[in-house]
């Protein structure tokens, strides 16, 4: 076999004893041999952090959100627009969602965009219409936030709050996260690999914050037909590695409405311990994302499918009223 650690640039390891490089290239030289697939069965053995293992923690975790409980035998479902762009859009939507079924309310009043000239969230303002619409329906509130400088903030209206794919390796934020005490929604970087999906939660477990939801968003891959590749090989594998629950969000995990639902169902089927979907009452309008938000009749003729697909794998969709706080 060539030793590939001769292609390692000199500079990397000029600077350190003779011993010390010398083991350097012995590392690096296990690590090649232990990646490699036609040396190592993949089996689920990879390295994790301890905090987050279920060796450390045979029993499942369970994340209480204002009453809402997340990992237990029951499916939650957290639904709501990409954005929130008005009073009118929030409220029709919240109020059709709940009516359908939906255990909390997902709505970004901070909008991470590719684009800087594209909408970016209502900020504050979005936060107080969040915390509104929470009085009059009961359901929990999950949004975004993106900066360590918005958490105080962000927690003082939410009931969980959301790190987006682009912010999870975040360090700085992860930990000021995990200092807030509020549950937290972490999801899936779209390059992360587990081992470092794990990584990341783990500095949010680290802070002594144990309220920890995992969410598979979707990977980006070769494939260019959907927005990304929806890893539903990810659900068995973290709840096989990790006690934390485990939810899917196959709006972005797809890109396409169409898609959804389909997705959505096969979510809970391969075990899944929620759902986080984007609906809106009016898609075609939306100023984020509306090609991948249901429409409302979508998502209540979803919501019926789901239960259905929940019963046949000896789950239920939650039907638990949120204590209103």
């Amino acid at each position: 076999m060539v030793n590939l650690c001769f292609l390692l640039p000199h500079h990397l390891i000029r600077n350190i004893n003779v011993e010390a490089k010398q083991e350097v290239i012995n590392n690096i030289n296990k690590d090649i041999m232990e990646t490699n697939p036609c040396n190592k069965p993949i089996n689920g053995g990879s390295s994790i952090p301890s905090r987050v293992s279920r060796k450390t923690k045979p029993d499942a975790t369970i994340v209480n959100i204002n009453g809402v409980k997340v990992g237990g035998s029951d499916i939650v479902v957290i639904a709501g627009p990409c954005a929130v762009e008005s009073r009118e859009q929030l409220f029709e939507t919240a109020r059709s969602v709940k009516e359908s079924g939906a255990n909390i309310l997902r709505g970004g009043a901070f909008k991470p965009r590719s684009s800087p000239y594209n909408f970016q969230g209502l900020g504050e303002d979005g936060l107080k219409l969040l915390g509104i619409i929470r009085e009059e329906t009961g359901l929990p509130i999950v949004t975004e936030v993106m900066d360590t400088r918005q958490v105080e903030l962000v927690a003082s209206y939410a009931d969980m709050i959301q790190i987006g794919s682009r912010n999870m390796q975040n360090y700085p934020l992860l930990k000021e996260a995990g200092m807030c005490r509020k549950p937290i929604l972490l999801k899936r970087g779209m390059m992360a690999t587990i081992e470092e999906y794990l990584m990341a939660a783990e500095y949010i477990l680290n802070q002594g914050n144990e309220h920890v939801i995992l969410c598979e968003r979707g990977i980006r891959t070769f494939e260019t037909s959907t927005r990304n590749t929806l890893d539903l090989s990810a659900i068995p594998m973290l709840k096989r590695l990790s006690h934390l629950p485990v939810i899917v969000d196959p709006s972005h995990g797809t890109g396409l409405r169409w898609m959804v639902p389909a997705m959505a169902k096969a979510a809970v089927a391969v075990g899944a311990d929620g759902l986080i979907m984007e609906v809106h009452y009016k898609p075609e309008a939306a100023l984020c994302d509306g090609y991948q938000s249901l429409n409302l009749d979508e998502f209540a003729q979803l919501m019926a499918d789901l239960k259905k697909i929940a019963s046949a794998v000896g789950r239920e969709i939650s039907s638990l009223k949120p204590s209103h706080a």
